[in-house]
């Protein structure tokens, strides 16, 4: 029963870290002053990039099974539908800007804009759109499912660094601090996840080197 407990503590304990890592930043950016000076979408457009923001945070522990609670299998649809969310998210963000300044987002896509945020941020959303073909056409395309990874990884990885630097850079309605604590809480929950699962196979065959010149 003490064992219950504790099981059911920790769980507890966990997902109010997760949700709190996710939600407050959100909460802190509702006061921002900025809002007071912008229009209806371009709040919609910001707002929807800091929710992008936020998912890219349990992303990766849900693809790894990371979390307390529903097992791998679960949290791995999960992590489906969280990557939806995060297409839906950057398209929002996008069309936001869009509709706030085309002229000034058509600028970012083609990478003339002087502001240098825009750069990481159009890096991200290639990223996040060559990551969405991969999903739908890796059974078309003949993708073998470790090469499919290995890509997906990287991209991965370039998405969420890409994403973070954008954000830093902009002087924007989320909250300094916290939008501090959410970029580094992205990075380091990519980061380990990416360490965990590139580092197993490498421990593999050094292990295995080790047994053959053992014998």
């Amino acid at each position: 029963m003490l064992t219950s407990k504790r099981r059911m503590t920790h769980l507890i304990i966990v997902w109010a870290g997760v949700a709190a890592m996710m939600t407050v930043p959100v909460i802190m950016a509702t006061a921002s002053p900025y809002l007071a000076y912008r229009n209806t979408a371009y709040i919609f457009g910001g707002f929807a990039g800091i929710f992008g923001l936020a998912f890219f945070f349990i992303q990766p522990l849900l693809a790894a099974g990371f979390l307390p609670g529903p097992g791998v299998l679960k949290q791995r649809r999960w992590h489906r539908f969280v990557g939806t969310a995060i297409v839906a998210c950057v398209l929002l963000h996008l069309a936001g800007l869009y509709l706030t300044s085309a002229a000034d987002t058509l600028d970012a896509l083609l990478l003339v804009a002087p502001t240098p945020f825009s750069v990481y941020g159009v890096i991200a959303l290639w990223g996040i759109l060559l990551t969405t073909l991969l999903v739908m056409f890796r059974r078309r395309w003949g993708l073998r499912y470790s090469a499919w990874r290995l890509v997906h990884n990287g991209l991965a990885l370039v998405v969420v660094v890409a994403t973070v630097i954008h954000a830093l850079l902009i002087q924007g309605a989320m909250e300094g601090f916290t939008k501090w604590i959410l970029c580094l809480a992205a990075l380091a929950s990519t980061a380990g996840t990416l360490l965990v699962y590139w580092g197993k196979p490498l421990f593999s065959r050094k292990t295995a080197g080790h047994s053959t010149d053992d014998s």
